[in-house]
């Protein structure tokens, strides 16, 4: 058989597929939609792959003692390698992943290390004295299955097979936080004991939530490691295929957003753990806003996505693949967003000066954005109630990626959690002329006169109308200058100049930002401080 058949030689095999797609969903959701990305003569594949690991686990970590589960597990070991051998199985999820894995001739040797990690651990409760320690279970039970699936997506070279097997080690850091109140209290930690000693915790206080300062450096520590791992591991999307990238990235991305959360609950989350970013009936996880770390929050943030080059070029990469992190990027500020109770996110994506770039700079740039749309994006924000406006001028940049931006409008124009409005193709001083000149032929057929022309006017005939003043604008990457954004809007913005390259800025840093917004006096022109906007003029229009 070859890799690319999508036949099923029996009615059994076609439904044994269906099964292993339908525990995938029920059993880990956010896999399960991030296969839905794959092309279809791989999604099936993919599936079978996921529940058998998913399967195993269960198998090797519920119900009963740890004798019994032992016994399971050693039934389930012989079933596995008698199917790898005959090339068939009695058992329905067995079935397709033996298929699976005599069709795409998976590495068998990495089935086996999968077992025998969780064999072991299945035995007795894991005590991983290092982190070292818990690298090698990390490995056996998540970064063996990344790595078996790898070849479905087109990887085997031994270099990108490893950068597959850290991002599986990432995942299952996120899952380890996902299930710790759980575990925890089955009496299984998954941490290393070193690093609770060294901060002179037991296992007890994570179970009951004490010595909380502890506790956050833990989660500290824990989440500094786990970004590493991230790190490492995300130059594998840009390795494959592209039709099997969008798959990937959303892999990465999801890791971040957890990652984001793990930071956002600190010490509780050894007590409430986390919530999936995916339900089983597919629908993505509602941010709830955290209880404020500051008083003020600013309505409308701005941001100027500064240092994708640059940080490409400091890692050896080309300007795509910095591009490329920074899409991420402008996803996890979302979600970091919506945390913190921002109701308008406004991002420069590309400015009208950007058209001197090289033509292959522009075409990558403008493919990445198609992508983030056509696959997941808008789903995505969608299912966040988040409404995207298209801010720009629409006659100049590709057909196909400004019908992708009107049609993500349409689809969420009725969203009311957050507003995110994408500035592609803009300039300020273009769009103020532009609004000037079409107030100056209202004039010319005597549909307002100029004595009567006012702010609500002018903003009537905005790229965006209706777009509220900007709070706070963010630049990133250490410039210190607006470069043509927003000049309307800017009038009373608080400004903030953050070191940080685009890739790297993340909730930590609009943490900052925020707080840094919340600290000063915001006068708008007057003798006193005042948290309100300057008294402005109804708008003339309903917002587009």
């Amino acid at each position: 058989m070859t890799s690319g058949e999508t036949s099923f030689a029996s009615s059994e095999l076609r439904e044994s597929y269906e099964l292993c797609e339908a525990v995938t969903r029920q059993s880990h959701a956010p896999l399960w939609r991030a296969g839905e990305l794959l092309p279809a003569s791989v999604r099936p594949h993919m599936h079978a792959v996921n529940s058998f690991a998913l399967w195993t686990d269960t198998i090797a970590d519920k119900g009963g003692t740890a004798a019994e589960r032992g016994r399971r597990l050693a039934r389930w070991y012989s079933a596995v390698r008698e199917g790898l051998r005959s090339g068939d199985s009695g058992h329905q999820v067995l079935r397709a992943f033996v298929d699976t894995v005599w069709r795409w001739d998976l590495d068998r040797a990495v089935i086996e290390e999968h077992l025998g990690v969780l064999e072991t651990d299945c035995v007795s409760p894991p005590v991983f004295e290092t982190f070292q320690d818990q690298r090698r279970y990390l490995r056996g039970v998540a970064g063996a299955h990344f790595e078996l699936w790898s070849p479905l997506v087109g990887l085997r070279d031994p270099e990108v097979l490893a950068l597959t097997s850290l991002l599986g080690e990432a995942g299952q850091v996120v899952d380890l936080f996902e299930d710790m109140p759980e575990d925890l209290a089955a009496g299984r930690c998954y941490l290393p004991r070193a690093d609770l000693r060294a901060l002179g915790l037991e296992v007890t206080d994570l179970v009951r939530g004490e010595c909380p300062g502890a506790l956050a450096e833990l989660v500290r520590l824990q989440l500094g490691r786990l970004k590493d791992l991230l790190e490492q591991a995300a130059p594998v999307t840009g390795m494959a295929e592209r039709e099997y990238q969008p798959f990937l990235h959303v892999l990465v991305l999801g890791a971040h957003l957890q990652f984001d959360e793990i930071a956002l609950r600190q010490e509780r989350v050894f007590t409430q753990g986390l919530e999936p970013l995916v339900s089983a009936d597919g629908a993505s996880r509602r941010p709830v806003w955290a209880h404020a770390e500051v008083d003020t929050v600013p309505e409308h943030v701005a941001v100027i996505m500064d240092g994708n080059r640059r940080w490409a070029s400091e890692q050896g990469r080309p300007a795509s693949w910095g591009h490329q992190a920074g899409q991420w990027s402008a996803m996890r500020l979302v979600n970091a967003a919506l945390r913190l109770g921002v109701r308008h996110l406004t991002f420069y994506a590309f400015s009208t000066e950007n058209w001197t770039r090289s033509q292959d700079e522009l075409d990558a740039l403008f493919e990445i954005m198609g992508d983030a749309m056509a696959r997941g994006g808008v789903e995505w924000l969608h299912d966040l109630g988040v409404r995207v406006r298209w801010c720009g001028r629409r006659d100049r940049i590709d057909p196909s990626l400004a019908s992708a931006l009107t049609l993500v409008e349409s689809m969420t124009s009725n969203n009311e959690t957050l507003t995110l409005t994408v500035c592609v193709d803009y300039g300020g001083r273009e769009e103020l002329v532009e609004a000037a000149r079409a107030l100056a032929a209202e004039a010319a057929t005597g549909a307002i006169r100029p004595e009567d022309i006012g702010p609500a006017d002018l903003d009537r005939h905005m790229y965006a109308p209706g777009l509220p003043d900007v709070d706070l604008l963010i630049r990133t990457s250490g410039e210190q200058r607006i470069s043509n954004f927003l000049p309307w809007h800017l009038a009373y913005a608080e400004m903030v100049f953050d070191p940080t390259p685009w890739p790297g800025f993340g909730l930590e840093q609009l943490r900052e930002a925020v707080a840094v917004y919340a600290g000063r006096q915001r006068r708008f022109g007057g003798n006193l401080p005042g948290p309100t906007r300057p008294t402005e003029p109804a708008r003339s229009a309903k917002p587009a």
